[in-house]
C-alpha cells in the first residue's frame, strides 16, 4: 500500500495533542479542510466539544492562543477527538488519550472516544486499564516485548503482570486507578 494512501486511512490522538492559534473550527476542520458546516457540528457534538465552546462569546470561531494555551487539556483533548471524528478513519491511534486528565474530564473524553472508536480498528497505547478493560483483545507489554494477549478477564487470570497491575488500580472489581503499559486492539 502507498504511504499516502495508508495515511489516509488513520487518525491520532496523541495525549499532547497539536493544537494552533486560531480558532476551534479551523483546529478541527483541518482534518478535513473540505468537510461541511453540519459535518463540523457532528464531530463538535460527538467529542463534546460543544459543552465548552456553546459558552464562548465566539463559540466555534473563538481563538484559542498558541498550543492552545486558553484552553484546559480535556478541552484541547475534545477538539483532538473532534478533528478524528471528522477524519473519519478506518484506523485510529490512540496514544495515552486520557492519562494526563482529572477524573471528570476522563469520564468526559472517555464518552467521545466510545463514539469514535465504534466501527472502526482502534489501537491503544494506554497506562490506565480502566481505558481497556473492554476491548476484544489487550496485548500486555513488559519490557518491551509482548508477554500476553486476550480480554481483560482472560488476562485476568492467567498474566501475572497483568493481575499485578489490575490489583494494584482496582481494577479487579471494574474499579480505577494508573499502571502498567498496555496496548488496546479492537478490530
Amino acid at each position: 500500500m502507498p504511504l499516502r494512501s495508508l495515511r489516509q486511512q488513520l487518525a491520532v490522538v496523541p495525549q499532547h495533542p497539536v493544537i494552533f492559534s486560531t480558532s476551534i473550527a479551523e483546529n478541527i476542520m483541518m482534518a478535513r479542510p473540505g468537510a461541511s458546516e453540519a459535518e463540523l457540528h457532528e464531530a463538535v457534538r460527538a467529542a463534546r466539544v460543544d459543552e465548552f465552546s456553546d459558552r464562548l462569546e465566539h463559540r466555534l470561531q473563538t481563538h484559542v492562543g498558541e498550543k492552545g494555551v486558553t484552553l484546559s487539556g480535556g478541552q484541547r483533548q475534545r477538539i483532538a477527538i473532534a478533528r478524528a471524528i471528522l477524519r473519519n478513519p478506518r484506523v485510529l491511534i490512540l496514544d495515552e488519550a486520557t492519562s494526563a486528565l482529572d477524573a471528570e474530564n476522563e469520564r468526559i473524553i472517555q464518552e467521545a472516544l466510545d463514539n469514535l472508536i465504534a466501527e472502526r480498528t482502534t489501537l491503544v497505547a494506554a497506562h490506565r486499564l480502566a481505558t481497556i478493560i473492554h476491548a476484544s483483545r489487550i496485548a500486555v507489554l513488559d519490557k518491551g516485548r509482548l508477554i500476553a494477549v486476550g480480554s481483560h478477564q482472560e488476562l485476568l487470570e492467567s498474566c501475572s503482570v497483568y493481575r499485578r497491575f489490575a490489583l494494584l488500580q482496582r481494577l479487579h472489581d471494574e474499579g480505577h486507578g494508573q499502571g502498567a503499559g498496555v496496548l488496546k486492539i479492537r478490530a
